[in-house]
């Protein structure tokens, strides 16, 4: 699915047959919707306010609901819990990330240094894409990256969603993520 490759001494992930990824600003890909465009780009300002070196799963998770109806909706009755988690990151829950390095893995097996975001959430756009591809769609979507985000339980966003009491499901291709 993932092939790393070398041109002009950038790494570049490159899925399937696609074009590649932009190695230093997702929220700049064309292969991601215009709403994801906002979303990567919102994630980016959270982490530069936040004062983190970082943007992680846990930014793009917090920009994605602000963003998306349908990844609000997922969230059922814990959305505003969620969110809740996600406003207090830096000053209660999750101030233990700043400074870090968000470490993952079970999506990280291919990373390409993405200037300024976590591997995980690096991987969980490329992901994304690759996931919109597989539906035979040339733009990665909200869902896309709410499935992507869920389908790795050591990041920072499955963490958010599940201390809120949202049940994360790792088989996300019906869309649903709360049960």
């Amino acid at each position: 699915m993932f092939s790393r490759t070398a041109t002009d001494e950038v790494d570049v992930v490159h899925t399937g047959d696609t074009l590649p990824m932009a190695p230093t600003n997702p929220a700049d890909d064309a292969q991601l919707t215009a709403e994801l465009r906002s979303v990567a780009a919102s994630a980016r300002r959270r982490a530069l306010r936040d004062g983190d070196r970082q943007i992680d799963t846990a930014h793009v998770l917090h920009s994605l609901l602000e963003a998306d109806p349908a990844a609000r909706e997922a969230c059922g009755g814990q959305l505003v819990r969620v969110l809740g988690y996600l406003a207090q990151r830096s000053i209660g829950y999750g101030i233990r990330w700043h400074g870090s390095v968000e470490e993952s893995g079970a999506l990280q097996a291919v990373t390409s240094g993405t200037a300024g975001w976590s591997p995980a959430a690096a991987t969980a756009m490329r992901a994304a894409v690759a996931r919109a591809h597989s539906h035979g769609r040339p733009q990665a979507d909200g869902g896309d990256l709410l499935a992507t985000l869920a389908a790795d339980p050591r990041c920072r966003a499955v963490e958010v969603l599940r201390s809120a009491g949202v049940e994360v499901s790792g088989h996300l291709d019906d869309g649903t993520v709360a049960s």
